[in-house]
């Protein structure tokens, strides 16, 4: 699925300043309070004075669109502080003030071209990555998810560290759902609103029809070729509905040998116990076979297909967020 265009500043970027029109990206980089956008948050604005993107809400983006525009006549970067006030506040919808930091940097005069077109081309392909600015003496490079850096990655979380800013640049997440069940229709239309890209994959064509799911990612191949189509990394989500061994099964052993950080498989202790043993029976050890949530989804007392998508997307929420 396409990203929205919010989702694609550093590409508009790169696109505004390759066309001649000039680009300046704007990036939050701190907060303090009740600031309207978090830390990473991007504004671009272009040379004739076109926006996307957002750094505050509404409340300080003239601000910020005049001071890009200058460093676009300058060339030089700089660090912008906006108190933003109660009064401010309460007009974006926010229930008290507070205090943002938004870099500024011109691409090709301060922000080099390479580095940002080394960032899109990592987006593109789905590699996580880092651009990091020396706020004092405007060092710039990037970096990749391993060592220091491997905690914000996990976090999704760009800020300050001493005197550098570091933006992550992380895979949009993916939630891959193998069984175009009746769960699975909440659970596409949550998972979207938490930030997924979701994928069904069903090769009935009447369960996984676009009557059923209009508007939806739909694949009707066997879900281990289509898994392995889509490509599974450390930003997806795969989660196995359909309670047939024949559609389940080569799903999990796709997403058991990937780094796929969720695997949830529906079904009852005793369907699980069958599947562990046809698994062991596959070679799997129990380290991998550990990976999988099952019954999936945290055990909140969920009856109806929504409340059962409801605890499936909390669980898969809190391993994204504090880990298996």
């Amino acid at each position: 699925m396409k990203r929205a265009e919010h989702d694609r500043i550093p590409e508009i970027a790169r696109d505004w300043h390759e066309a001649g029109q000039g680009a300046a990206l704007a990036t939050v980089i701190e907060t303090w309070g009740s600031a309207p956008r978090p830390v990473g948050s991007q504004l671009v604005v272009s040379g004739l004075g076109e926006m996307m993107g957002s750094v505050s809400g509404g409340c300080v983006e003239g601000a910020v669109v005049e001071e890009a525009i200058a460093s676009l006549g300058d060339g030089k970067p700089r660090v912008l502080t906006f108190g933003v006030s109660d009064d401010e506040a309460f007009a974006v919808g926010l229930a008290c003030g507070g205090t943002i930091r938004v870099l500024v940097e011109p691409v090709g005069r301060a922000m080099p071209e390479a580095l940002l077109d080394e960032i899109v081309a990592a987006r593109a392909e789905r590699r996580p990555i880092a651009y990091i600015v020396d706020l004092g003496n405007w060092a710039r490079r990037t970096a990749q998810a391993e060592g220091e850096l491997a905690a914000r990655f996990r976090a999704d979380k760009s800020g300050i560290e001493g005197e550098r800013f570091v933006a992550i640049h992380n895979p949009p997440l993916r939630m891959i759902v193998v069984g175009a069940v009746h769960i699975a229709q909440p659970l596409v239309q949550m998972a979207r609103a938490c930030g997924y890209d979701p994928v069904l994959v069903d090769p009935r064509e009447a369960f996984g029809s676009s009557g059923r799911f209009p508007g939806e990612d739909i694949r009707h191949d066997w879900p281990d070729e289509a898994l392995e189509a889509i490509g599974l990394d450390g930003r997806t989500a795969v989660v196995t509905l359909t309670h047939d061994p024949k559609l389940d099964d080569p799903a999990i052993r796709a997403a058991l040998a990937s780094r796929a950080f969720y695997v949830g498989c529906l079904g009852s202790t005793r369907t699980h116990a069958r599947r562990v043993t046809r698994l062991e029976e596959a070679g799997f050890d129990a380290d991998a076979i550990a990976r999988i949530h099952a019954p999936v989804g945290l055990d909140i007392g969920a009856q109806s297909p929504a409340e059962i998508a409801v605890s499936i997307m909390a669980e898969v929420t809190r391993v994204l967020r504090r880990g298996a």
